[in-house]
């Protein structure tokens, strides 16, 4: 059983690394809003593959243990998933705030040039 528990702890899901960073909305460009946007929405895809992975891993590792998993041990691998999730989702959360910051940023100095 602890082989079961070590595979699990070692997934075969890569977790995704986020955006370099988000533009600078005081001084980017629209191009470059749009790449900040374009990888923001990469992050997001690759987060959903990661999470996705992590659910199928630990579901396959329950399965495969059968009724040889005590109930501790799958409310473990249980716990080591949702933390996983968490982790990724919360990122996730804090680049899509930085970015939606600086698009706000963007957007007030683009209202300010258009002002007389």
């Amino acid at each position: 059983m602890a082989a079961l528990s070590a595979a699990a702890a070692h997934a075969d899901c890569p977790y995704p690394a986020p955006p370099d960073k988000a533009p600078d909305g005081a001084n980017a460009t629209m191009q470059d809003m749009l790449a900040g946007q374009k990888a923001v929405t990469e992050y997001n895809t690759a987060v959903t593959a990661y999470v996705a992975c992590v659910d199928k891993e630990t579901n396959d590792a329950i399965a495969k243990a059968g009724d040889q998993l005590k109930p501790e041990q799958k409310a473990d691998m249980e716990r080591v998933r949702d933390r996983k999730h968490d982790a990724a989702i919360d990122q996730l959360q804090k680049v899509a705030d930085r970015f939606n910051e600086q698009v706000k940023i963007f957007k007030a100095k683009a209202a300010d040039a258009k002002k007389p």
